[in-house]
């Protein structure tokens, strides 16, 4: 039976960690190791600075603390305050506010169906490929989207003010669902 040693003898280990931890060898690779460090210490410094320059980790890290503290998912006190100016502008009762809420809200639904990376080219084909757990009120967006396009291509168009508060309402449903879902 051999020991560690005779194995480390016969296989050349032991020479070989002999020959790696001379002080020869250690000598002229000195110059090859400090490079070696500067390098790592320049690319370390690299990867620290772009990390504090880049908006990822200042997003990563608000996003976190932000639904930490408010309970709420990231960006929707900035979308209440959004659709709470939206729903303002119908105080103001004239059939001008109510079309421009309407306009306002269509383009908000929009795009935030397309931060939650719903596919589609057009509002129609973002609200049909939208899951129900996201649009339960699917139906009910593409009437409200119909009374947008007749708002825009029709100058003529009226529109009263029930209409036009549940068509708000509508948009604010669809709205909340998709940056809580």
């Amino acid at each position: 039976m051999m020991t560690w040693e005779q194995i480390y003898d016969y296989l050349g280990i032991k020479d070989f960690i002999y020959f790696t931890t001379s002080p020869a060898l250690q000598d002229t690779l000195f110059p090859i190791k400090i490079v070696f460090i500067l390098f790592t210490a320049f690319f370390f410094c690299a990867v620290i600075y772009f990390y504090m320059n880049s908006s990822y980790l200042k997003y990563q890290f608000m996003q976190d603390v932000t639904e930490f503290f408010s309970w709420q998912a990231y960006g929707l006190r900035e979308i209440n305050k959004r659709i709470k100016s939206v729903m303002k502008r119908i105080e103001g009762g004239s059939e001008k506010e109510y079309k421009i809420s309407i306009l306002e809200a269509d383009d908000l639904l929009y795009k935030a169906l397309e931060e939650a990376d719903v596919q589609g080219d057009t509002f129609e084909e973002l609200v049909e490929h939208a899951s129900r757990r996201i649009l339960p009120n699917s139906d009910d967006i593409l009437q409200a989207h119909k009374i947008r396009n007749l708002i825009v291509h029709d100058v003529n168009y009226r529109l009263d003010s029930n209409l036009a508060k549940k068509t708000l309402d509508d948009y604010e449903k669809a709205i909340r669902n998709v940056y809580t879902s």
